[in-house]
Formats: structure tokens, C-alpha cells, sequence
């Protein structure tokens, strides 16, 4: 049993940044899915939906969801789903994100949360090309 991790995003953002990072480990690690949120879906449906992919992929050692933007839909349906499961959200997936939590997989929820966390903080950086 290991953590579970559930990607819901507007539009395919989530399933292209899954997919990226599972092929630069040759295979994902941990039980995912992604879910894509576009303007046209109904936001109670797309939470029935999710409700459902949640306790597909949960084996009861947790649920790690990551979302793309605090506040809008993804981020509200992902924020309801952790009050039926135990789970975290984390908004402003990026992929060094994404690659720290499949990189520590064995890791328990809390402790992979925050890794996660330091992975998304760690890869935003200013790249300065000097001046000769």
C-alpha cells in the first residue's frame, strides 16, 4: 500500500505533466490519474467524477492531490474531495512538483506532501545569463 496521487487541472496541464514525468522514469510509481477541468463541464458532475477516481485510487494509505490554480474549480473540487478522504492538496503544480513526489513514493502522506512541497518551491528559480 503507498500513496495514491490524483492530478486534476484545467484542461490537460495535468495529464501532460503526468505523463512527462512518468516517462522520465520509465514508469510511474505510484497508483495516478489525472482529471481535466474545461469551461464547458458541469462543476457537480466533474465533482462526482473525481469523487470517483478518489476511491478508485485510494487504498486507504492517502491521497496526495495536486491542482493548478488556489481558488478555481480544480482547486475547489480538490479541496472538497480531501474532506472524504485522507488526503492533501497542494495548488501550483509544476513539474519538479510532480517528480519530487514520484521520486519519494515510498514515503507516508505527510512526509511525502512536504517533499512534494520543497520539489514545487525549490524548481521556480530566475535564470540569469551573465554578461561578458
Amino acid at each position: 500500500m503507498s500513496v495514491s496521487l490524483l492530478v486534476i487541472t484545467h484542461n490537460q496541464i495535468g495529464a501532460e505533466l503526468l505523463v512527462t514525468a512518468t516517462r522520465m522514469f520509465g514508469t510511474c510509481p505510484l497508483t495516478a490519474a489525472a482529471l481535466d477541468v474545461t469551461e464547458y463541464d458541469d462543476p457537480d458532475q466533474l465533482y462526482e467524477r473525481a469523487i470517483s477516481v478518489a476511491n478508485e485510487l485510494d487504498d486507504g494509505s492517502g491521497l496526495l492531490i495536486l491542482t493548478d490554480l488556489f481558488g478555481s474549480t480544480p482547486s475547489n473540487i480538490a479541496t472538497g474531495i480531501s474532506h472524504d478522504h485522507q488526503a492533501r492538496v497542494l495548488a501550483g503544480v509544476n513539474l519538479p512538483m510532480l517528480v519530487r513526489a514520484l521520486n519519494y513514493h515510498w514515503l507516508d502522506l505527510s512526509a511525502l506532501t512536504e517533499k512534494a512541497l520543497s520539489g514545487g518551491r525549490d524548481g521556480v528559480l530566475l535564470c540569469q545569463i551573465k554578461s561578458p
